[in-house]
């Protein structure tokens, strides 16, 4: 049987409201997993995961290569990775810049 409990979101680096907006409406049980790459300097740190953690009632944090996915959790990319979801576990890689 299929499952629909992955939520996977892209958005360059004006889309942050509509992400904040976005966190902010789900619900604290949220039943599925929510992906967030936000396409970002790679020279400069990524403090996106605070500002939408402020607005939600879920966990959200930088995705850590190789942490097991969680329902009720939103896992951020960090800059100049790729998060690519893989057996039921988070996998960061650095790929081909994307533009």
């Amino acid at each position: 049987m299929a499952t629909r409990d992955t939520i996977v979101v892209g958005a360059s680096a004006g889309g942050v409201q509509a992400l904040i907006r976005l966190v902010a409406d789900l619900p604290a049980d949220l039943p599925a997993a929510l992906f967030i790459v936000l396409h970002v300097s790679p020279n400069i740190p990524s403090l996106l995961p605070g500002i939408l953690a402020r607005d939600s009632s879920l966990r959200v944090d930088h995705a850590i290569d190789g942490e097991a996915i969680r329902h009720g959790s939103v896992y951020v990319a960090p800059p100049d990775q790729h998060l690519v979801i893989e057996d039921g576990h988070v996998k960061l890689v650095h790929g081909p810049k994307e533009n």
